[in-house]
């Protein structure tokens, strides 16, 4: 286990998962976590930058990252920042203007159909068999295949200029009429895009899940292709997961789903640091305790045996605590997973929550394993000083009514661990007896 003694900073340096992530993810979603890093490197009371061989290491990456779209405006003044150029050269211009041309092409292209698609008489008698729907617009509107491809050609050039809401409608017009199974694929990839980098979260849940019904259908009898899609889905969903509220539940039934939990595990093990604070953040949140308490058992299974493969302090807090039982090393794990949290892009608005939940954790843990607690020894399991720990014990005790009382003489939590009768006992053994038995009986039965 890493000590953690370590200058400030070094852990979340150390821990930067922003290569692995960007692996996964499409150009327009990792310029969002290269700004956030360059704004790491900003000092908040004097505005100066900490480190400006940094800075300029992420501009060039923007810019290596930027170039081969059609945001010529950005890039071009990007250029300008990186060699230090009150103007651009003219091949910036040109390209803009060849980008504006083919803008102008594919809108005179789209007019018609775009213009018979606003119209209420036209949309009344579109069903949803899309081969009658085109039969109808040709016959009755002359509208074309190659009308209905411009639609898709416009939608991906808007996206690449960065009008990611025009291209979420163009795409998804693209969408309704097409009978072209992987351009519609490839739409539905490209919307779930744009709601995100738009930050419309109710809409990307709803194109992740049709992203997650072409991956499970279309792809069933291709497992490469399978697992790679679902990579990359497992890395999309990080920004709704821990931007949206709502999100929360679905995302983490989708990632606890058989073939996503595999593919997590066998592909992308980091992704575990960003389910395990999911989870142990959802704590208060989660509507079924139930279902709650089996993500909690099996991230700490999942972080067990992943162990050799893959580790930082979020995880090595979690084995720490429920692996091994080693209070003194989750507290020093702990201190570490804070800074790592507030350092990276995805987790820096819960590292509050997460310390909060963590503390949480140990002191249940700690509780199951203790009748009389001190209070100095629990205030440095839990990271805080005397005073504050007994206040955030004694809230913990109202909010959650533990049963368990502050010895305020003898500086000690009493807890109170009635026995179980024995009728529960042997209702409990038997469960368990009783499904060894199916168990066995199954095996037997092949």
């Amino acid at each position: 286990m890493a000590s953690a003694a370590a200058p400030n900073g070094v852990a979340s340096s150390e821990y930067d998962l922003m290569l692995k992530l960007a692996q996964h993810l499409d150009r327009h979603m990792i310029f969002p976590l290269l700004e956030f890093n360059a704004g790491q490197l900003v000092d908040e009371e004097s505005g100066n930058v900490k480190d400006e061989v940094k800075a300029r290491e992420i501009m060039q990456a923007k810019y290596s990252l930027l170039k081969k779209t059609n945001m010529t405006d950005y890039v071009a003044n990007l250029y300008c920042d990186m060699e230090g150029l009150e103007e651009p050269p003219a091949e910036f211009a040109d390209r803009k203007q060849k980008v504006f041309s083919q803008l102008q092409k594919y809108e005179q292209e789209t007019s018609k159909i775009i213009e018979l698609l606003e119209r209420d008489d036209v949309v009344n008698n579109l069903r949803s068999d899309k081969v009658a729907n085109l039969e109808y617009l040709k016959r009755e509107h002359e509208v074309t295949m190659d009308m209905v491809n411009a639609l898709f050609d416009l939608g991906n050039l808007q996206y690449s200029c960065g009008n990611y809401a025009d291209a979420s409608e163009m795409l998804y017009r693209f969408r309704v009429l097409s009978t072209d199974n992987d351009k519609v694929a490839f739409a539905t990839w490209g919307r779930l895009a744009c709601e995100i980098l738009t930050m419309n979260w109710e809409s990307a849940m709803e194109e992740l899940q049709k992203v997650r019904e072409v991956i499970d259908s279309k792809l069933s009898q291709n497992p490469l292709a399978q697992l790679q899609h679902r990579t990359a889905l497992t890395h999309w969903a990080l920004f709704p997961l821990f931007n949206f509220e709502k999100a929360r539940e679905p995302i983490l039934e989708l990632f606890f789903n058989a073939g996503y939990i595999n593919t997590i595990q066998a592909n992308c093990p980091w992704i575990l640091r960003y389910l395990a604070v999911a989870v142990i953040t959802n704590r208060g949140r989660a509507k079924n305790i139930g279902v709650h308490q089996k993500q909690m058992k099996d991230i700490v299974r999942i972080v067990k045996q992943e162990a050799y493969e893959y580790q930082d302090p979020v995880t090595r807090f979690v084995h720490a605590l429920c692996v091994d039982f080693d209070f003194e090393e989750a507290q020093r794990q702990l201190v570490l997973a804070e800074e790592v949290l507030r350092g990276d892009f995805f987790l820096l608005a819960h590292a509050d929550d997460f310390v909060d939940s963590a503390r949480h954790l140990i002191f249940e843990s700690y509780c199951k394993i203790h009748a009389r607690i001190s209070l100095k020894d629990l205030s440095a399991r839990l990271g805080l000083d005397a005073d504050a720990a007994e206040k955030w014990i004694v809230n913990l005790i109202r909010d959650t009514r533990l049963d368990a009382k502050i010895d305020y003489k003898g500086g000690t939590v009493v807890m109170n661990h009635p026995p179980s009768s024995v009728y529960q006992q042997v209702i409990e053994k038997t469960k368990g007896g009783f499904f060894r038995t199916q168990v066995l009986s199954a095996a037997v039965a092949k």
